[in-house]
Order: C-alpha cells, then sequence, then structure tokens
C-alpha cells in the first residue's frame, strides 16, 4: 500500500475515534444519551472527512516541515 494512502487511513481512524470519545464525554456529563445510529453515521462521516483532507493536504504539508 502507498504510505500517502496508509497514512490518510490512519488519520480517518484517528478521528473517527477521537469523535467516539468525545460523544462518550458529552453524554458522561451532560447525561443526555445520543443514539446509536447518530453516533455510527456522524463518526463515519468525520472518518471518512479526515481522510479524504489528510490525503489532500499532506503535500502542503509535507513541504512545510522545517529541516
Amino acid at each position: 500500500m502507498d504510505p500517502r494512502t496508509k497514512a490518510s487511513l490512519l488519520w480517518g481512524v484517528v478521528g473517527t475515534l477521537s469523535f467516539l470519545v468525545l460523544t462518550q464525554g458529552y453524554e458522561l456529563l451532560a447525561g443526555m444519551p445520543v443514539s446509536i445510529p447518530v453516533k455510527a453515521g456522524v463518526a463515519v462521516a468525520v472518518g471518512v472527512g479526515a481522510t479524504f483532507a489528510s490525503y489532500r493536504m499532506q503535500p502542503r504539508l509535507f513541504g512545510n516541515e522545517s529541516p
């Protein structure tokens, strides 16, 4: 697998899991449950968005690293 693709997929997983952790924290603090289908749908959308954003932005970000 291409390293760029692998990295972007991993960022998608990180985005998905981060959203789910934040949702769990919201439920614990606010006491308002969020339905599982809503959590799953938004988590998939966040994951896909993070994957595509990291794939598209990788060339721009890679060039901005300091030596």
